[in-house]
């Protein structure tokens, strides 16, 4: 999801303005409806959702008058892709309590890619992890829940304020385990909320101060 979709409308199709313009994506799940804005008489532009799973939807453009029945003026179909950000979430979900993955994450914080790279990753895998199937037990801190808060370990919550995911850091707080993790400290003795300070990411600090 989160792709600008551009549709061109036929000469016949360009009506007044008081017609409304929307999309229906329609999975095998799932159904999205999705508003359009009129770049110019003849061209709608909408946002395509996030959706549940890689598969190819059908998408209806619907023009709504009022007084008027709904109408169906055109059908196409639509694919959702997995890309690089939905691997990355779905690696980064199972890796929940792995010690050894989360370690071996750390190698990332070495190059130490761009601003710019920082964000559109951000961006990208929070939107992803937002869209995935997690089980119904899973929790930030990874299955092994008998694990007490003194016990040092890297978790899901180091990675995201380590790179400075701010949107991947809120994301995790609102599950289960995301508010736990910010007194865990890691082997060199860091919490969550130590490790934003010390990089001097101040949204980030306030965020998990708040």
């Amino acid at each position: 999801g989160d792709s600008v979709i551009t549709v061109q409308l036929t000469e016949e199709d360009k009506v007044e303005d008081d017609v409304v313009f929307y999309l229906v994506f329609t999975g095998s799940t799932v159904q999205h409806c999705t508003s359009t804005r009129k770049i110019n008489p003849g061209s709608l532009e909408t946002i395509s959702p996030g959706h549940d799973c890689c598969e190819t939807v059908k998408v209806a453009l619907c023009a709504s008058r009022e007084g008027h029945p709904v109408l169906v003026v055109a059908e196409e179909s639509f694919q959702f892709v997995q890309d690089e950000a939905y691997d990355a979430a779905q690696f980064l979900a199972t890796c929940a309590g792995n010690q050894q993955a989360l370690n071996f994450t750390r190698f990332l914080d070495r190059s130490r890619p761009p601003a710019a790279d920082v964000d559109f990753l951000d961006e990208k895998v929070a939107l992803a992890f937002r869209h995935l199937k997690l089980p119904a037990e899973w929790n930030v801190l990874g299955a092994d829940q008998s694990l007490s808060e003194n016990i040092p370990r890297e978790t899901l919550m180091h990675f995201a304020v380590r790179l400075g995911l701010l949107r991947l850091t809120w994301f995790l707080l609102q599950q289960p385990g995301g508010r736990g993790a910010l007194s865990i400290h890691n082997n060199e003795g860091a919490t969550p909320v130590s490790l934003a300070l010390e990089r001097g990411y101040q949204k980030l600090h306030q965020l998990l101060t708040e």
